[in-house]
């Protein structure tokens, strides 16, 4: 139907990608443990909207054009890096607060979240990478249509959206009363931080092709 086939294999083999730890899941789980739940779901849910628009590149054939261009791929992927850089720097330069003197998670800075959130998906070519190698062989060689790519690409992004938001609250859950005392909140940010500028580092080992 709608040019898919192997569908169930899709559903298992989708459950099995998103359950192994990669760069999406550690920045989720470092953001909830390090600021809680709200951090956790507003970071879930922009990483969800890049998966989309993923999917709507590869669907429509402009992520190929990103694989085939040396240069736009390098900038992508230095941009992603500096990007997560940039935010394990931020959080290695938190300073120590009292509770009273913590900021509220308010709308803008939940906008933040989401975000941050998306852009790290959305400058991860890693990404790009698996979308161009992992859906096609779900969808029907004679499809000449994007919309097999689209549903398929909607489905891995419920279900990883779902995953992420169980992580995020199971973690957030586990790290509250540590968040509520300054220096064990404090230690948790310098992790996040740590783990962010990780990452980022990482992504200067991708390549276009893989």
């Amino acid at each position: 139907m709608f040019g898919i086939i192997d569908f169930k294999v899709f559903l298992v083999s989708t459950f099995l990608l998103i359950v192994t730890p990669g760069t999406d899941t550690l920045y989720i789980l470092s953001r909830s443990i390090s600021q809680g739940k709200k951090a956790g779901i507003y970071s879930t849910l922009g990483i969800i909207t890049g998966v989309f628009i993923h999917t709507l590149l590869a669907a429509f054939g402009l992520s190929l054009i990103l694989m085939k261009s040396a240069l736009l791929f390098t900038i992508i992927k230095f941009v992603g890096m500096a990007y997560l850089v940039y935010l394990g720097i931020k959080m290695l330069l938190t300073k120590k607060t009292t509770i009273a003197e913590q900021p509220v998670l308010d709308h803008l800075s939940s906008k933040k979240m989401y975000l941050q959130g998306m852009i790290t998906n959305v400058t991860n070519p890693k990404v790009v990478l698996f979308f161009l190698a992992f859906i096609p062989q779900f969808i029907n060689s004679g499809s000449s249509t994007p919309l097999p790519f689209i549903i398929l690409g909607l489905i891995y992004s419920l279900i990883g959206g779902l995953w992420c938001l169980t992580i995020a609250m199971f973690a957030s859950k586990l790290t509250n009363k540590l968040r509520k005392s300054a220096k064990p909140e404090y230690i948790l940010n310098k992790i996040t931080g740590v783990v962010f500028i990780t990452m980022g580092l990482k992504l200067l080992t991708t390549k276009a092709h893989q």
